[in-house]
């Protein structure tokens, strides 16, 4: 972790001089932490920098109780990338990191160059899904994670995935602090729409989906696929909702293909 004086830890890697390769900006989903992106840190932090934060409450980075919004997790990559002095980027997410991505691109889409959204979609909770999300919540406080955990990681990851990748997932979960992840579902709960900004985003997309996940299925891939103007749209094969680390080789070709273009394009 780099040494830092503001609000969130986190992982900033690779060479900041090459002004040829955009900085990637890889955002996490819940309930984990930054290192669900180490197969991409080490395949691209030797050629190009990326910054890949702890959001609040999880990982290392400050718990803060109640309820945060989505807008209230782009401040804080906004502001942390104001403190890294990165003026534009490559900025992905995955799962409640891609509706954070789409959050950070509707408050500061002029510093992004190229998005990516991984196992993700856009849509407003529904009146059940709020329902269900608090409901969640609130058991997460009363019991913490790890029968949570337990019940979740064979839709997280498929079941036929590596052990090793099984237990990284399960150990992401178990670490993450019940107040802060109880904070993020009461805040998704309560997200705003973002299918017409996806209409309207003026940089290239990449949309990748695992396809086997039942969280966000490929048909949800899909339809972004349509929304966003310039998009391409991959599906990892033998992938559930983490395909970057249950197929990295996979996810990290049609990443590297995709940064290609959009250093190109910079």
């Amino acid at each position: 972790m780099s040494p830092f004086p503001a609000f969130l830890a986190f992982e900033d890697r690779g060479p900041d001089a090459d002004s040829s390769r955009l900085p990637l900006v890889l955002i996490h989903g819940h309930p984990f932490d930054r290192t669900m992106w180490a197969p991409q840190l080490a395949a691209f932090a030797p050629s190009r920098r990326v910054i890949a934060p702890d959001l609040r409450g999880y990982g290392a980075s400050p718990v803060v109780p109640g309820s945060t919004p989505l807008d209230v997790f782009a401040r804080d990559v906004e502001e942390l990338l104001d403190e890294l002095k990165v003026e534009a980027c490559v900025l992905g997410g995955l799962s409640m990191g891609g509706q954070i991505a789409m959050a950070c691109y509707d408050r500061f889409g002029d510093r992004v160059r190229g998005l990516v959204l991984a196992d993700t979609f856009p849509a407003a909770e529904t009146p059940e899904g709020k329902v269900g999300r608090n409901a969640m919540a609130d058991r997460l406080l009363r019991e913490g994670l790890r029968g949570y955990a337990d019940e979740v990681l064979e839709k997280m990851v498929a079941p036929y995935a590596d052990d090793a990748v099984k237990a990284h997932v399960h150990r992401m979960m178990t670490a993450t602090s019940p107040e802060g992840a109880a904070a993020a579902l009461r805040g998704r709960a309560e997200r705003p729409d973002y299918r017409d900004l996806l209409t309207r985003v003026r940089v290239p997309a990449l949309v990748v989906v695992g396809e086997d996940d039942t969280y966000t299925p490929v048909a949800d891939a899909e339809a972004m696929h349509a929304a966003l103007p310039d998009s391409t749209l991959t599906v990892i094969a033998r992938a559930a909702h983490l395909p970057n680390l249950e197929r990295p080789a996979e996810f990290n070709a049609a990443l590297e293909a995709f940064l290609t273009r959009v250093d190109a394009g910079a």
